[in-house]
């Protein structure tokens, strides 16, 4: 069996869809929380702005041939520097604190931290700057 050198890799098919998901995800939690919907609590605006990134972060990296470690905050803005050195800037600090509120990977040391609604603005304004670098830049430009 031939292994492909890394420079040869193809994009991972269905990154298109994983776009269109994080703009669903984002488009709803900005709607709901412009409209004050009582139902979408900080807690549930926090993990729609969440999925959105991981959806966006997803996105990118299968269209470069990529794929994270794990879907972490961490892992995705790493598997971000790694692909596209230089581009988060201090988006990926932003998503590196956002991790801070869910830590759900391990079961014993399972912690959930609540946001306050006061903290949710910031949140959808990191996931809108970086759906805009990802379709702007990331999406357009194949590396190579």
């Amino acid at each position: 069996m031939k292994i492909q050198p890394l420079h040869e890799l193809r994009q991972v098919k269905g990154w298109e869809e994983f776009f269109r998901h994080g703009e669903g995800f984002l488009n709803a939690a900005e709607q709901a929380h412009r409209k004050g919907v009582q139902a979408f609590t900080p807690e549930i605006l926090y993990n729609l702005s969440a999925m959105a990134v991981e959806k966006f972060v997803m996105a990118a990296l299968m269209r470069h041939g990529e794929l994270p470690y794990n879907h972490t905050m961490a892992d995705l803005v790493e598997a971000m520097e790694r692909v596209f050195p230089g581009k988060m800037a201090d988006i990926g600090e932003g998503l590196l604190k956002m991790d801070e509120y869910q830590d759900i990977c391990d079961l014993d040391g399972f912690k959930i931290v609540p946001p306050k609604m006061e903290e949710i603005p910031a949140m959808l304004e990191l996931a809108e700057r970086l759906r805009q670098l990802v379709q702007s830049q990331l999406l357009t430009t194949q590396e190579g």
